[in-house]
């Protein structure tokens, strides 16, 4: 069974009496294991996949399969629970609370799983450990580097085991060497672990990690090039 199964996804905005189409007929499989880069010109629809990919946002039209579950069909809190359970959220502006620790904000996607505080800690701190932050769980996202912030939220994304991380231009805010570190450390959990990677980037050299490099235009999937 593939992991994510999108059968001719369509998705149409409508402002005022004018329809807007984001995705246009599109229909791919992304197996277990898998690392995927989504490219493609602003505009082009690959945000709006991620979302839906996400189940942040649903499509109007086509079917989405996640293990096997039409994630259309579900409802809000079941869609919630898909979120929490099965996908972490790496993103490009890190999305980290201010004013909680690096730990408090790794403990985050825990608090609705029924985990006691100290399960919670000892989770968010191997999360941490497994990202090379260990020693920094109580410093706060002003104290920690653009890399060191990037890192936290990929521990979050970690903390709850989620089979998939969808990373939506993750070093868009990072320098060159920043950079390539959290690739290669998205690498390694890609192939240690083997996590599925989903990466939307407008950039060659980050897409260069992926295994797969999947390009949209005007809401179409033009490419789809395995390495």
């Amino acid at each position: 069974m593939p992991l994510i199964e999108a059968k001719g996804i369509n998705k149409v905005y409508r402002t005022g009496d004018i329809d807007l189409c984001a995705l246009r007929d599109v229909s791919l499989i992304i197996d277990r294991g898998d690392f995927v880069a989504i490219m493609g010109q602003s505009g082009s629809g690959k945000s709006t996949f991620m979302n839906i990919l996400g189940c942040l946002d649903k499509q109007t039209a086509g079917t989405y399969l996640l293990e096997g579950i039409d994630v259309g069909s579900l409802d809000r809190d079941e869609l919630a629970a898909i979120r929490n359970r099965k996908i972490g959220f790496v993103f490009q502006g890190f999305n980290l609370l201010s004013r909680t620790s690096a730990l408090e904000n790794v403990e985050l996607p825990m608090l609705y799983n029924g985990l006691s505080a100290k399960e919670r800690t000892q989770k968010a701190m191997s999360a941490l450990k497994s990202v090379g932050l260990e020693g920094r769980e109580g410093h706060h996202p002003n104290q920690l580097s653009g890399g060191q912030q990037q890192r936290v939220a990929i521990a979050r994304a970690l903390v709850n085991n989620a089979p998939i991380i969808l990373a939506d231009e993750p070093t868009g805010n990072l320098d060159t060497k920043t950079s390539a570190e959290i690739m290669q450390l998205l690498t390694e959990l890609n192939t240690e672990s083997d996590i599925t990677i989903i990466l939307v980037t407008h950039e060659n050299d980050i897409s260069d990690y992926s295994k797969r490099v999947i390009k949209f235009l005007d809401g179409r999937i033009v490419s789809d090039e395995k390495k």
